[in-house]
C-alpha cells in the first residue's frame, strides 16, 4: 500500500497530539524522560512575554528578532487585543487553558526546542551576535551562572544583592558588589537554559525579570552582567489614560506574584517598603488557629510581617485608649514575655494580650459597649467587642481584618488576682495582686506600655523557670521552635 506524503504528514501530526496528550494527562512532574521532547538542538529561543495588550510595540520586537532568525514566540494568556499582526514564523503560545483546545497549549516548554531561552521585553531591537555572546557568558562563566542579563537602551543596568527571608515572608535588596549581582533594576533581556527556565515553578510569571531573580536566588543561582546593549524602539509617548493603565496592571501583577511567591514584604535598596500582606480592607494572612498552633508555623514560617505591623498599630491603639480613660491594664502572657525577650511582639504570635481590672470597664467608651453585648467600631476603624468564648474583650484591627488585641478583666480576691473565663492555657493561672502594685512601664512593638513590676517572677509563675531564655512556640506538642 502506497502512502501520500500528506497522509504520513496526518499520521505524524496525530501521533505528535496522542504523545502530548498522554504527557499531559500523566501531569506535571509524572511524566516519563521519554514525553519530554528534545531540547539538544544549539540556538536561542526569543520569547516575548512583559507586553501589555494595548500600546505595545510586539509587532516590531518579534520582526526584529526575526530576522537574526531565530525562532520567536509570544507567550500571552490570550491573543492580545486589540489583534496584533506578528510576523510570518512567529507563533502565538496561549497560556490560559481553553476548554475547547488540547492541553499542550497550556505548556510553553513543549514548543521551545533550543537549549537557550531569551526573555526580550517589549521595544527591544535585535542585534546580530549579542544572544550568542550572552549564551557564551553563559556557558564558559562560574559553575553557578545559570542567568545572563543585557541592557536595553543606553540606560547600564544596576548591579543589586538579593536576600530572601522565607520565615519572614521578606526580600531584600542591597546595591550590589563589583561583579556581584542578584537581580538587576533596569530593562534587561534575561538569558538561560531552557531546561532551567522551565524546571521553575513560575517560569512565565509577570513581572518577568522579578519573578526569575527570586527563584533565582531560592536556588543560588549565579547571574552574570553583559554591558553590551540591546538598542530599543522608538515609541510615542503613552497617553496618560494607558499609562494609568499599564501602572494599575504592574501592580496586581505584582502583587500576584509575591502573593505566589510567599513574599508579604520587600525591602527596596534605598531603604524604602513595599508592603503585599494584608491590611485594613482584607482579611488577615491566616486562618483560625488550632491548638494554639497558626498554619503558618506548621509550614516553616512565622508570623507575616503585616500581621506583627496590624497587630502593632492595634496595640497602640488600644493602649491609648485605654490610658485615656483611666483603665489599669498591663501586659499579659505572651506579649509580655516578648516585652522581656526583645521589647516587640514574639515573631511567630498571632495576638496581643493585656489584662485589665474588671472593675474599671465601665470607664472607657468601647469597653462598656462591648460589655452591654454591642460590637461597637470606633473612629479610626477598630472594631471592639465581647468574645464569643467567654468573659474577655477583643479589639480587631478592622471588620474584615480579624487580628486582635485580647483584654483579660481580672479582679482582686484575697489579694489574688483571678479571673471568671479560663480557657486552659499553660499561662492562663492567679497570680497576687502585688505584682500590679505598682505597675511598670516596659517597651513594646514600638511604644511604651504598663507591666507588672517583677516581670521575670511573673513569666516563671506563668510559664516556669527560664521562660525568658528558652523561646518555644505556643504548643511544643505539635511544633516545637528548631524543627523547621
Amino acid at each position: 500500500m502506497r502512502v501520500t506524503p500528506c497522509q504520513a504528514a496526518l499520521a505524524g501530526a496525530i501521533s505528535l497530539n496522542l504523545l502530548l496528550l498522554f504527557c499531559a494527562w500523566r501531569g506535571p512532574g509524572r511524566s516519563p524522560p521519554s514525553c519530554r521532547l528534545p531540547r539538544s538542538v544549539p540556538g536561542v529561543t526569543v520569547l516575548l512575554r512583559d507586553f501589555e495588550d494595548f500600546d505595545n510595540d510586539l509587532a516590531g520586537t518579534a520582526r526584529s528578532f526575526a530576522s537574526l532568525p531565530v525562532p520567536v514566540l509570544v507567550a500571552a494568556e490570550a491573543a492580545p487585543y486589540p489583534p496584533v499582526p506578528l510576523p510570518a514564523g512567529v507563533r502565538l503560545l496561549p497560556l490560559r487553558p481553553v476548554a475547547d483546545r488540547p492541553p499542550p497549549l497550556a505548556h510553553p516548554e513543549l514548543h521551545v526546542h533550543t537549549r537557550h531561552v531569551a526573555l526580550v521585553p517589549d521595544g527591544t531591537r535585535a542585534v546580530p551576535g549579542l544572544l550568542e555572546r550572552m549564551r557564551d557568558v553563559l556557558e564558559q562563566g562560574p559553575g553557578d551562572t545559570r542567568l545572563v542579563a543585557a541592557p536595553v537602551g543606553s540606560v547600564p543596568l544596576r548591579c543589586l544583592e538579593l536576600r530572601l527571608e522565607p520565615r519572614v515572608w521578606t526580600a531584600r535588596y542591597g546595591t550590589g558588589a563589583p561583579g556581584v549581582c542578584r537581580a538587576v533594576e533596569g530593562t534587561a533581556v534575561l538569558l538561560l537554559r531552557t531546561r532551567d527556565l522551565f524546571a521553575l515553578p513560575f517560569p512565565l510569571a509577570r513581572p518577568v525579570p522579578t519573578a526569575i531573580f527570586v527563584q533565582a536566588v531560592l536556588r543560588g543561582w549565579g547571574l552574570q552582567v553583559v554591558p553590551a546593549a540591546f538598542p530599543v524602539s522608538r515609541r510615542p509617548p503613552i497617553s496618560p489614560h494607558n499609562h494609568w493603565k499599564a501602572e494599575n496592571l504592574a501592580e496586581s501583577r505584582r502583587r500576584r506574584l509575591m502573593r505566589d511567591l510567599g513574599i508579604k514584604r520587600e525591602v527596596l535598596a534605598d531603604g524604602r517598603e513595599r508592603w503585599y500582606g494584608c491590611g485594613k480592607e482584607t482579611a488577615r494572612c491566616f486562618g483560625t488557629v488550632h491548638a494554639r498552633t497558626p498554619q503558618y508555623l506548621l509550614a516553616g514560617r512565622w508570623t507575616p510581617p503585616c500581621c506583627l505591623r496590624a497587630l502593632r498599630e492595634t496595640a497602640r491603639h488600644v493602649v491609648g485608649a485605654l490610658e485615656a480613660a483611666g483603665v489599669r491594664y498591663w501586659l499579659e502572657g505572651g506579649s509580655l514575655l516578648g516585652a522581656a525577650r526583645l521589647g516587640d511582639i514574639i515573631p511567630w504570635d498571632y495576638d496581643v494580650d493585656l489584662g485589665i481590672y474588671q472593675e474599671d470597664v465601665g470607664k472607657c467608651r468601647w469597653l462598656a459597649a462591648a460589655a452591654a453585648g454591642e460590637p461597637v467600631e470606633d473612629a479610626e476603624g477598630f472594631l471592639w467587642e465581647k468574645a464569643a468564648e467567654g468573659d474577655f474583650y477583643r479589639v480587631h484591627y478592622s471588620r474584615s481584618n480579624r487580628l486582635h488585641v485580647d483584654l483579660w478583666p481580672f479582679y482582686p480576691r484575697g489579694g489574688v488576682m483571678t479571673k471568671d473565663t479560663w480557657l486552659g492555657h499553660p499561662q492562663d493561672v492567679e497570680f497576687p495582686e502585688s505584682f500590679l502594685q505598682p505597675r511598670v512601664p516596659m517597651a513594646f512593638a514600638g511604644f511604651t506600655a504598663m507591666a507588672p513590676n517583677n516581670a521575670r517572677a511573673f513569666l516563671e509563675l506563668k510559664f516556669g523557670p527560664g521562660a525568658i531564655e528558652n523561646p518555644e512556640y505556643p504548643n511544643p506538642d505539635v511544633k516545637r521552635l528548631g524543627q523547621d
